[in-house]
């Protein structure tokens, strides 16, 4: 018996690449000016409502930063503050702002700031840098509490599951770019005209701020007929999007453009059309969510309002309690906003609230839609209007509003007196599917059955099951398909079906071909580009004529899918990834390396690259871009495990051991490290080598050959009993892995026992599923031993 040799770097692809389209913080919609007349247009015959917009948040989402807002907001200086270790420090130069940037006493540069984001909370500002670029810089004011902070620090996540803190990104990362991350938030009709070539941009726009047209449309023609019908009169065909004809589904599509962490799969998009035909949506695999779905990090609202039960029971929409200029309609009163529905608690709401009525504890917004503060400065409500659940405080670390009043008070505390309620059990629920949210994304799947019945039963919200289906992607065992071939086929919610379809990538078995070509002509842009990427697995020549238009259409829509941030790194390894599922090695490898260019300190195009690298043969390159991986992040699992392979490959024993072993550090449950290190010290450390086998065992049980390379190793260091302890669970666990009972019969035949031989063949021939070519080997094989028998 002899076990496999190392893993070859080009087997593990499944284990470096991930399919799912990255999320990006705000919208794309690259519009050109034409037949758009300007916000001012508007104020001839619509005063009133330009006199409400102007002034509001929407109005003044971004503002030039000039003597008129100097003299309006009044913002004092700064003072030295030491971010990255230089000085900065905001003064005012003859009515304008200027940041001084220094390092001890020398001046290294000035910053002009040119425009400001926000203001409700926090005032953000604008200087240029190189190649376009518009740069959030590292000092913005809390309107709140009125001081300067440092702006990257306060973006850090305080993680509570995991060993690794998060870390502040330099201010000049691309991620705090305006051209590249929160541009077409805060201004209307913009064009970014970037290069991809230089990586610059000449980016323009009609307006600053959120005008009307974002919302309905261009107005030039609307102006015209308008005019031409003459005053009083109106025409009939208005020429303009009128938004108050949009469905509930509509207004919640028009908002999400903004209000949502997601990423855009169109460059284009016109309100009134529906969110998942030109976006994907952030769910609970993110790790900016809490398992229960509060946010940790700046989220934009639109998960948790998915997460809403008033959306699938009622009509509410964003505009119910918004105004289109961002306002809260219920400002006065805001129980009124629920009452509406929820007239039984007006009646009784000292006795649901357990509250004076007078009291901030009586207001139902400070109990279902608390307002969260990150890191002391953004301030953002939670709109998935769960109640309070303290209970999830102890469990996950989340936020409860109860101890958002109560600080001096515990969750425990609260917890006791939410459990009080006559409905005290209403937090079981989502405790439950929380904590499998968490076991999943940690990959422990001792409870798949219970994650796939959810997904089945389809009984919590949409965020819910498309989360599930997302962090299945990383689950190898195999009955999750059924499950998620029907979710993809059945469920109403496009981000289910997308999720679905996501997930199936990898699977190239004819009935998820199948099913794939059912989807791929979704009335849902989303779900289409996610069926694409998944096809783009399968060979030519499994598909027809006709099927191959199909998939050809899909296909079209979703490279076209990735090129709708051509200047977001994200999007080019996307594509690296189709290419690399078509075998076309060097269009991945340009694409990776385009993503690799945009952003270096992206890991995964470096990992990627490699392993493809390595398959054509480009060694050094390989080994090149896996050490800039471990550069950004030393120990990082992937970089680590590619890299120690590639090692192995090459004879460097002594460096591949170094590898495999921080990428078993960095992950104790690292299977195929485990593995790989137990045939490099097999020779020298038989002992060590069992140890590494047993890990890989017992991390991928349904990976069978781990095991069989345990038990060849103790029956090499004389563990007999153990070894054939070890291949008797292996086959009964895997009854079709016929290398286990082969080895299990010649360790009996050497030692004489013919007729446990006899048996196992025996046990072996009624096994479910054995080919006839494997049945007749084994017939053969029991022939030969009963005819070796001593005749009576």
């Amino acid at each position: 018996m002899t076990v496999n040799n190392f893993i070859r770097i080009a087997g593990i692809f499944i284990f470096v690449i991930t399919t799912t389209i990255s999320c990006v913080q705000q919208k794309s919609q690259q519009e050109t000016t034409e037949g758009f007349s300007g916000s001012e247009s508007c104020i001839q015959c619509h005063e009133k409502f330009y006199k409400l917009w102007a002034p509001s948040f929407h109005g003044k989402a971004m503002q030039p930063v000039n003597a008129g807002f100097v003299k309006e907001y009044s913002l004092p200086e700064s003072g030295f503050m030491e971010i990255e270790g230089k000085n900065y420090e905001i003064v005012y130069q003859d009515s304008s702002m200027v940041m001084i940037e220094k390092e001890g006493n020398e001046l290294l540069n000035k910053y002009p700031l040119q425009w400001s984001l926000g203001g409700k909370n926090v005032f953000t500002f604008l200087a240029p840098i190189e190649k376009g670029k518009l740069q959030t810089i590292p000092l913005a004011y809390d309107m709140n509490r009125q001081t300067w902070f440092n702006y990257p620090e306060s973006a850090v996540r305080h993680f509570t599951d995991q060993e690794e803190a998060d870390e502040a990104l330099p201010w000049k990362d691309r991620m705090y770019t305006f051209n590249t991350g929160c541009y077409n938030c805060h201004v209307s009709q913009l064009s970014s005209n970037y290069d991809l070539t230089t990586d610059t941009y000449q980016t323009t726009w009609k307006e600053a701020g959120i005008n009307c047209e974002t919302c309905h449309g261009p107005s030039a023609e609307h102006v015209r007929v308008c005019m031409e019908a003459g005053e009083g009169n109106v025409p009939d065909d208005l020429k303009i999007i009128v938004t108050s004809t949009f469905t509930p589904e509509q207004h919640n599509s028009s908002c999400a453009t903004c209000h949502a962490k997601g990423s855009p799969i169109t460059e284009k998009y016109m309100p009134g059309e529906l969110y998942y035909d030109h976006f994907n949506l952030a769910t609970l695999d993110d790790p900016d969510f809490y398992p229960d779905g509060r946010d940790l990090g700046e989220n934009y609202t639109m998960t948790g309002w998915k997460m809403n039960p008033c959306l699938t029971e009622s009509d509410i929409h964003c505009v119910t309690c918004h105004t289109s200029s961002g306002r809260n309609r219920f400002k006065d009163n805001p129980n009124q906003a629920c009452i509406s529905c929820h007239t039984d608690k007006e009646e009784t709401l000292t006795e649901h609230t357990r509250h004076l009525p007078d009291s901030p504890g009586s207001l139902c917004v400070n109990c279902h839609v608390p307002s969260r503060e990150f890191v002391g400065h953004f301030i953002r409500s939670d709109h998935s209007f769960r109640p309070p659940m303290p209970e999830a405080t102890i469990q996950f670390g989340s936020p409860n509003a109860c101890n958002q009043c109560h600080t001096d008070k515990t969750p425990e505390w609260a917890n006791q007196i939410v459990k009080m309620r006559p409905n005290g059990n209403y937090q079981e629920e989502t405790l439950y599917w929380a904590q499998l949210i968490k076991e999943a994304r940690e990959s422990k799947w001792d409870r798949l059955d219970e994650m796939l019945e959810i997904i089945r039963e389809n009984k919590i919200n949409e965020v819910v099951v498309a989360s599930f289906l997302r962090l299945l992607t990383n689950c190898p065992n195999e009955k999750k398909w059924d499950t998620v071939i029907q979710a993809m086929k059945t469920n109403e919610s496009p981000l289910v079906r997308a999720a679905a379809a996501t997930t199936l990538s990898g699977n190239t078995s004819e009935k998820v071909k199948i099913a794939l070509l059912t989807a791929a002509t979704d009335d849902l842009r989303l779900v289409r580009v996610s069926v694409a990427n998944s096809l783009s697995g399968f060979p030519d020549n499994r598909f027809s004529p006709e099927e191959t238009q199909t998939v050809a259409k899909a296909t079209e829509e979703y490279m076209n899918s990735l090129v709708a941030r051509p200047d977001d790194w994200s999007s080019h390894y996307n594509k690296g990834i189709f290419h690399q599922n078509r075998g076309e090695a060097q269009k991945a490898l340009g694409s990776y390396e385009t993503a690799a260019r945009l952003y270096p300190e992206a890991l995964m195009p470096l990992i990627n690259s490699s392993v493809l690298y390595s398959y054509v043969g480009n060694q050094p390159k390989a080994e090149e871009n896996l050490k800039k991986a471990l550069e950004v992040d030393p120990g990082n699992e992937a970089a680590s495990l590619n890299l120690g392979l590639l090692f192995a490959e090459q004879g460097r024993m002594e460096e591949a051991e170094q590898m495999l072993l921080s990428a078993l550090n960095a992950n104790p449950k690292q299977a195929v490290a485990a593995y790989n290190l137990s045939v490099i010290v097999s020779q020298r450390n038989p002992d060590k080598a069992i140890q590494y086998a047993r890990i890989a065992a017992e991390a991928r049980p349904e990976e069978p050959k781990y095991a069989y390379t345990l038990a060849f190793y103790q029956l090499e260091n004389g563990q007999k009993s153990e070894a054939e302890k070890t291949l008797k669970k292996l086959i009964a666990d895997h009854p079709l892995y016929l290398n286990a009972v082969s080895f299990l019969a010649d360790i009996y035949t050497k030692d004489n026992k013919l007729k446990q031989v006899e048996t196992l063949y025996e046990q072996t021939l009624k096994t479910e599923g054995i080919s006839p070519q494997d049945k007749n080997a084994i017939q053969q094989i029991l022939n030969t031993i009963r005819n070796s028998k001593p005749k009576e």
